[in-house]
C-alpha cells in the first residue's frame, strides 16, 4: 500500500498553498494531541506542531517516497522534539523550591468529567516517558501496535510489555475513580 500522503506531499513540495493548508488541516489535530499529552501543556504542544510543520515543508521538496510513511516521520519528529522539551524541563535549576499546586477541586469546578479528565492526565503525565509515548501513540493516536512499535524503534513484544506496564500503573494511579 502506497502513502496516501505522497500526492499532497509533493504539491507541498512545489509550493502549492492549497496544499499547505490541506496538509495542516489533516495531520495538526493528531499533532496537537500527541505533543499535548506528552507534554502536559497545550501552549508547548502548539510550539512542538508548529516546528514539526516547518521542518515538513524543508523535507517535502527532497521527500524519498518509499522509504517511510509521511505520517510515520511527522510523528517521529514530534516525539523527538517533544523529548527534547521534556530534557530541557529536568535540566532547570533554580535556588527556590517551586510553588505547589492546589489539586484539589475547588467550588468552581463542580463537573466531575473535568476532574476525572484532568487526574487521567495526571497519571499520563506520571508514567516513565516510554510507557507514556506507548499509551499515547496506540491509544490516543489509534496506531496499530506494529505502527507504534515501528515508531518508536521496538520490537512488537517490546511495545506490549510498556502498554501492559503503563496500563497496570495506570489501573493504580485511578484505583479509586472505579464506581465514581
Amino acid at each position: 500500500m502506497g502513502d496516501p500522503d505522497e500526492a499532497l506531499l509533493t504539491r507541498v513540495g512545489e509550493g502549492d498553498p492549497a496544499a499547505v493548508r490541506a496538509l495542516v488541516a489533516r495531520k495538526l489535530p493528531r499533532l496537537l494531541a500527541l505533543a499535548g499529552r506528552m507534554l502536559g501543556d497545550a501552549a508547548e504542544a502548539e510550539d512542538v506542531a508548529q516546528e514539526t510543520f516547518v521542518r515538513a515543508w524543508k523535507q517535502a521538496r527532497s521527500w524519498k517516497p518509499g522509504l517511510a510513511r509521511f505520517d510515520t516521520w511527522l510523528h517521529r519528529v514530534a516525539l523527538n522534539l517533544c523529548y527534547d522539551r521534556l530534557r530541557r524541563r529536568r535540566e532547570v535549576v533554580t535556588d527556590a523550591p517551586p510553588d505547589v499546586a492546589d489539586d484539589a477541586p475547588g467550588p468552581d469546578r463542580g463537573l466531575q468529567a473535568r476532574d476525572a479528565g484532568s487526574r487521567v492526565a495526571s497519571a499520563m503525565q506520571a508514567l516513565p516517558e516510554r510507557q507514556r509515548e506507548a499509551i499515547v501513540l496506540c491509544h490516543y493516536q489509534e496506531l496499530s501496535n506494529i505502527e507504534a512499535a515501528a515508531l518508536m524503534g521496538v520490537s512488537v513484544e517490546a511495545l506490549e510489555s510498556l502498554l501492559s506496564r503503563g496500563r497496570r500503573a495506570l489501573r493504580v494511579a485511578l484505583a479509586d475513580m472505579v464506581g465514581d
